[in-house]
């Protein structure tokens, strides 16, 4: 017989190695400390706030919940990498981060979900002079998607999208889309 007591479901939610939240409506019902940590910010500052306060700009934050309705699983499950922002003494600063979860009804994405959060900073750093649109380009094409598949996502033309791909290669000093690719992941 084991000696410790049993733990319950609060105290594995709080003891997660990555954050975790709980959300309806876009808006942040719990949260853990490893979250926390990672934002920078106290329990004050994030329970009951929208996500929002987590992304770099209001236009990531539409686009990406606009991601989620469109790019959702059959059974509600939804993963991106994506750069988010911390608060608290560390206001401002941007960091990689994983994003994977599920909307508790697949009808309703923002209805309900449980989200976790790995910051992915120690392995990948984010440029200073990427403009939002970059950043959500970066991450897609992170993931292997097309010009195509990209502009899909984010409703703008390949063409669009090739223009900011050639903006990234200048900016990470790539030849090719492979090369670019591997710069944003050891960057």
């Amino acid at each position: 017989m084991n000696s410790l007591a049993p733990l319950d479901y609060r105290t594995a939610f709080d003891l997660a190695p990555i954050g975790l939240v709980i959300s309806r409506n876009r808006l942040m019902v719990d949260c853990n400390q490893q979250l926390l940590d990672m934002f920078g910010a106290t329990r004050a500052q994030l329970v009951g706030q929208s996500f929002e306060v987590l992304y770099p700009t209001h236009d990531e934050f539409e686009r990406t919940g606009a991601r989620i309705v469109a790019s959702l699983n059959a059974r509600g499950w939804y993963a991106d990498e994506r750069v988010m922002k911390r608060g608290g003494s560390k206001r401002g600063d941007l960091f990689w981060c994983h994003v994977s979860g599920r909307a508790l009804n697949p009808k309703q994405p923002h209805a309900a979900g449980i989200w976790s959060f790995e910051d992915l900073s120690a392995r990948r750093q984010v440029k200073a002079d990427l403009t939002p649109r970059e950043r959500e380009i970066a991450a897609l094409l992170i993931e292997g998607l097309t010009s195509k598949q990209v502009g899909k996502r984010l409703e703008i033309s390949p063409r669009t999208v090739d223009v900011y791909r050639a903006r990234l290669m200048k900016k990470y000093g790539a030849a090719t889309t492979p090369l670019l690719v591997q710069k944003l992941l050891s960057a």
